[in-house]
C-alpha cells in the first residue's frame, strides 16, 4: 500500500473517538458500536440504541448491503494496522482489504480492551452506559477490584451491564440469533453481560465452530462467531514475530473456509475489538518500585496500557494527577475522571457508572506500560503484546465486508 503510515504515525495518540450516526468526527458511524445496529438494518430489522438512533444511516456509512442472513465475526486483537503489517500471510483477508469499500479502519472504544469493547459491540452503546470500563475496575458493592473477563469479584453481569444487547432486541423481533464459540464461553460472565440473547453452539474444534456458523446461516437471521487466537498469541509472544504471523495464517484459513461454506447471499462482516502494540521493557514503570506513584492511591485498576486510579481522598485529586504526570512525563497522558468524561472517552456516562471509573485515568503513550509488582505476576508485568490505550495501532480496527 502506497500510503502505508510509518511506525511513528500508528503509535501516535489518536483523537478520542465519539458516538453517533454522523461522519464528521473520528468514530461515530465508523465505530465498533455501529456494527451490529448497521447489520440489524441490513437484515431488515433495524435496532436503534442509546447512542445510535439511525441504524440505516450506519448501514450506509459502513457500506453494508441488504441480506436475509448475516455472519458477524469478531477476531480478538486483530487491529487494522497489525493486519496491514502482516497482510501477506492472509490471502483471504487481503482479498477483502483490496476492495476499496474495506480499505479503511473504523474505531474501537476507549479503553481499547476486550471487556469494554465487547460491551460496546454487543449493545451498540458505550462504556459509560454498559458500566464495563476496564479489565479490572471498582466493584462499588464491595469496595474492591473486580475483573471482567471471568467476572471475578465483580457484580452479577446482568446487574452491571443493563443495556439490552442487539441480540436480545433482534430476538424480540422474531429473528434467529445464533452464536458459535467455545463451549466454556456459553454462559460466561462476559457472554451474559455483553452477548446475551443468542442460541449458543459450542464446539471445541475450530473447524467445527466455522462450519456450525456456516450451517446456521442457511436460515435467515444473524450468526455471531468469535475467534480468540490472534489476541492470545499476541499477548504471550508479541504480535511482530513469526508465531503471530502463523496464527494469522490459521485464522485466515478458517475465515476462507467460512466463505466457502456459507450459503450464497450471506453477508459476512469481520471486525476486531482492538489492536496491539509491542511493549518496550525500557519504558516499563513499576508502581511497586516508585513510592511517589503509590502516595494517595487506594486501588489500581485497568491494565498496563490504561490504568485507573482510585484515591484515598478525592481532595488530593489534582496533586496526585500532577505527580503522576511529572513522573511519567511524555510516556503517559494523565486525565481526571471529569476530564476524561468531558472529552467523551467513555461516551455518555450514567450516574451509576461514574464511581466505576477511576478518579484518575492514565493512558500509556509510545510503547510504555504501567505495572504493579505488589499485585501482578511476573508474567502479567512482562507481556510482550499489550493494548488498552489511545494510539492508532490500538484503536483502529478492520470492518471487512464480504457478500458471498
Amino acid at each position: 500500500m502506497e500510503d502505508f503510515p510509518s511506525a511513528q504515525d500508528v503509535m501516535a495518540l489518536a483523537p478520542t473517538s465519539t458516538y453517533g450516526d454522523e461522519l464528521d468526527r473520528r468514530g461515530q458511524a465508523l465505530h465498533l458500536s455501529s456494527v451490529l445496529p448497521a447489520v440489524s438494518a441490513a437484515l431488515g430489522a433495524p435496532v436503534p440504541t442509546a447512542v445510535h438512533t439511525r441504524p440505516k444511516a450506519l448501514q450506509a456509512a459502513l457500506g453494508l448491503p441488504d441480506a436475509s442472513s448475516a455472519i458477524v465475526v469478531l477476531v480478538d486483537g486483530l487491529g487494522y494496522w497489525n493486519l496491514q503489517h502482516r497482510l501477506g500471510h492472509a490471502p483471504y483477508l487481503r482479498s477483502l482489504v483490496n476492495d476499496p469499500a474495506n480499505a479503511r479502519p473504523i474505531a474501537t472504544c476507549l479503553p481499547s480492551t476486550t471487556t469494554a469493547a465487547m460491551g460496546v459491540f454487543g449493545t451498540g452503546t458505550c462504556p459509560g452506559l454498559t458500566g464495563m470500563a476496564g479489565y479490572t475496575q471498582l466493584n462499588v458493592d464491595t469496595g474492591s477490584l473486580g475483573q471482567l473477563i471471568q467476572f471475578r469479584d465483580a457484580p452479577e453481569p446482568e446487574d452491571l451491564q443493563r443495556q439490552p444487547t442487539i441480540f436480545e432486541r433482534l430476538n424480540e423481533q422474531g429473528l434467529r440469533v445464533t452464536s458459535s464459540g467455545l463451549p466454556k464461553f456459553a454462559a460466561s460472565g462476559l457472554t451474559r453481560a455483553a452477548l446475551r440473547g443468542t442460541h449458543y453452539l459450542g464446539n471445541k474444534d475450530p473447524k467445527a465452530r466455522i462450519l456450525a456458523a456456516a450451517r446456521s446461516a442457511r436460515e435467515p437471521g444473524l450468526t455471531y462467531l468469535y475467534i480468540r487466537d490472534v489476541d492470545k498469541v499476541g499477548h504471550a509472544l508479541g504480535w511482530e514475530g513469526e508465531d503471530w504471523a502463523a496464527t494469522l495464517e490459521r485464522v485466515d484459513d478458517q475465515l476462507a473456509l467460512l466463505h466457502r461454506s456459507a450459503p450464497k447471499g450471506t453477508l459476512v462482516v469481520i471486525v476486531a475489538d482492538h489492536g496491539m502494540v509491542s511493549a518496550d521493557p525500557a519504558c516499563r514503570f513499576d508502581l511497586g518500585q516508585v513510592p511517589a506513584l503509590q502516595e494517595g492511591v487506594k486501588l489500581v485498576g485497568g491494565e498496563p496500557r490504561q490504568v485507573m486510579l482510585y484515591l484515598d481522598d478525592e481532595a488530593e485529586l489534582s496533586s496526585v494527577a500532577q505527580r503522576w504526570q511529572d513522573v511519567l512525563g511524555q510516556h503517559a497522558l494523565v486525565r481526571t475522571r471529569e476530564q476524561a468524561i468531558s472529552q467523551g472517552m467513555f461516551g455518555p456516562v450514567e450516574e451509576r457508572v461514574k464511581p466505576v471509573i477511576g478518579d484518575i485515568l492514565v493512558s500509556a503513550l509510545g510503547a510504555a506500560t504501567i505495572v504493579d509488582s505488589r499485585s501482578q505476576s511476573e508474567q502479567a508485568m512482562h507481556l510482550p503484546g499489550v493494548h488498552g490505550s489511545q494510539t492508532y495501532l490500538e484503536t483502529d480496527i478492520p470492518c471487512l465486508i464480504d457478500l458471498i
